[in-house]
């Protein structure tokens, strides 16, 4: 279990400030160590907690928030953008934003990349070495002492949680230290295939689809939108 961690919002928006603490207040492992209205004050604030999690917006007077994160970016080890500016998704990312939500955040929304967020930084927090093997219909980690194989025929999805891959099964959930776009080169492409920055699907196992989501079992999960005029294509 992780301890309690300290988060920032940096938002000029009054309304979207009370939205975000309502939301982080569900979780009783959030303590909310201020509210800055500009980069400047936020800068200051980082410096001095050094919080781990960040929630900021993009349109700020002053230094935006692309510009705060290129400031800020190896002092925190989540920024998560809460931006109605789609176009700055691409470049957020490029500086390693953890995730980027859209106005209005839905607690659907909200929970899933908190969620995340705590299973990446459980997983820094282990400090477990772990390494992967694969072969033609399996692939083998190794989680400290053990080896744990897996059959790619199981697996259900694979996502990203910045330097690690989490491999999803039926039963199970495998973390492996390997970014998301090296784990995918290793496997069938006619079997796993990107749908997501974030997620890579088993297309064996999608058992619907709709124009921005997709559905394996009662699991739902995103498309990208670069990813859906050939996931339109599928056929299940």
């Amino acid at each position: 279990m992780i301890k309690k961690l300290n988060y920032l919002i940096v938002e000029d928006n009054k309304l979207d400030q009370l939205t975000l603490l309502a939301k982080a207040d569900s979780f009783s492992q959030l303590n909310n160590i201020g509210i800055c209205e500009n980069a400047n004050e936020a800068l200051e604030l980082i410096k001095e907690i050094q919080p781990e999690i960040v929630f900021l917006d993009v349109d700020m007077p002053g230094i935006n928030g692309i510009e705060l994160l290129r400031l800020i970016k190896d002092e925190i080890p989540i920024a998560i953008f809460v931006t109605s500016h789609m176009e700055y998704a691409l470049e957020s990312y490029e500086l390693a934003a953890f995730d980027f939500i859209l106005k209005p955040v839905t607690t659907e929304r909200f929970k899933a990349s908190i969620d995340r967020a705590f299973d990446y930084l459980e997983m820094k927090q282990k400090a477990i070495a772990y390494s992967i093997q694969f072969e033609n219909e399996t692939i083998t980690i190794k989680e400290g002492y053990d080896l744990v194989k897996i059959n790619l025929n199981d697996i259900y999805h694979i996502e990203s949680l910045k330097d690690y891959t989490r491999i999803v099964t039926k039963e199970n959930r495998y973390m492996t230290l390997m970014p998301l776009g090296n784990f995918i080169k290793q496997l069938p492409d006619k079997q796993f295939t990107r749908i997501h920055r974030s997620y890579a699907v088993n297309k064996r196992m999608v058992t619907r689809m709709q124009t921005h989501e997709l559905f394996i079992g009662d699991t739902m999960l995103p498309i990208g939108k670069t990813y859906r005029t050939e996931i339109a294509q599928w056929k299940l």
